[in-house]
């Protein structure tokens, strides 16, 4: 988005979803200064964020702590779209930020903020604007318990660009996918650190998905690392596996699909003949990356045997 300095997102209206506290706010005031201070080919111009969960203070506060210095970003707290529009227009900004689509109302539909109906309005109110002024427009939603962006599903088909924003609140790095792109592919990825300076981009992902070890350790039994396609970059993921005695079926799993892994691991007792009935299995996915791609079935399997029989298992098991 910014490399194209919204010229090709002119008149787009841009969804951003994810769970709260993940970093929604901070990359969208990030961006919002960036593209505020131009290049040297376009000059400056004024971008405004509207927040209605926080004051104008409170914004402030939050850029000074990203060390944001823009002199042509503007902050105004509101929840009335009507009064956002009026306020923005003599502006005639470069880009608008909505912080967030279910904080805000129109006075014209009943109900309050967050409803369904409001949130569908707004955001048609919202696409409108931007088609009739060229005017770029991001909007920040909360997703639900179930990942699911807050509001009526119609609330996707409405927007151009719908990107996803996830990553553990006790880890530092977040990742940013597109779901939908009206003006492109969906195959790119975005890795970032949250730093105390706001998110900067990881330029070696795969760092900071594998943790460091000595190759002499004894530690290293139970780890295995798959390298997995997400999007249009390659990911060296690390997954870590940890059987104790105990009944089979009692662990847990983090970062794949639990069913998956009692599939792997009932190929290995049938086919590599892995007495596992006796054991329950704990397995992670190394700093909360959701592995899905199948290409991650053998470091799986290989975590989980690594402690005896793993010659014979890997060629058995690259052969079933």
């Amino acid at each position: 988005i910014v490399g194209h300095h919204t010229c090709g997102f002119a008149g787009s209206l841009v969804l951003v979803g994810g769970d709260p506290g993940v970093g929604k706010s901070t990359l969208m005031l990030q961006l919002a200064s960036i593209v505020s201070e131009g290049s040297e080919d376009h000059g400056s111009s004024p971008v405004v964020y509207v927040s209605g969960e926080e004051s104008i203070e409170q914004i402030a506060n939050r850029a000074d702590r990203m060390s944001i210095k823009s002199k042509d970003l503007y902050l105004y707290s509101s929840t009335d779209i009507e009064d956002i529009l009026d306020k923005i227009q003599p502006l005639s900004p470069k880009a608008l930020v909505v912080d967030s689509i279910q904080t805000v109302y129109l006075s014209a539909f009943a109900g309050s903020a967050g409803n369904q109906v409001q949130v569908k309005e707004c955001t048609s109110a919202l696409l409108s604007f931007a088609k009739m002024t060229n005017i770029p427009v991001f909007l920040i939603g909360h997703v639900t318990k179930t990942g699911d962006i807050a509001g009526p599903r119609v609330l996707e088909h409405i927007v151009d660009v719908v990107l996803y924003m996830e990553g553990e609140r006790c880890l530092s790095h977040r990742l940013l996918r597109s779901a939908k792109n009206r003006f492109g592919s969906t195959d790119e990825l975005g890795v970032f650190e949250m730093s105390e300076h706001g998110l900067q981009a990881v330029l070696n992902p795969s760092e900071m998905f594998l943790t460091e070890h000595d190759s002499d350790s004894e530690i290293l039994a139970g780890l295995a690392v798959a390298v997995v396609l997400d999007g249009s970059r390659t990911f060296a993921i690390e997954v870590q596996a940890l059987s104790v005695p105990g009944s089979l079926g009692q662990g847990k799993v983090v970062g794949t699909k639990s069913k998956r892994v009692e599939m792997i691991i009932s190929v290995l007792m049938k086919q590599a003949g892995l007495k596992l009935q006796d054991n329950v299995i704990y397995l992670n996915v190394v700093s909360g990356f959701e592995l899905s791609e199948t290409a991650g079935d053998l470091a799986i399997a290989a975590s989980i045997c690594s402690r005896g029989g793993g010659v014979f298992f890997l060629y058995y098991f690259y052969f079933f």
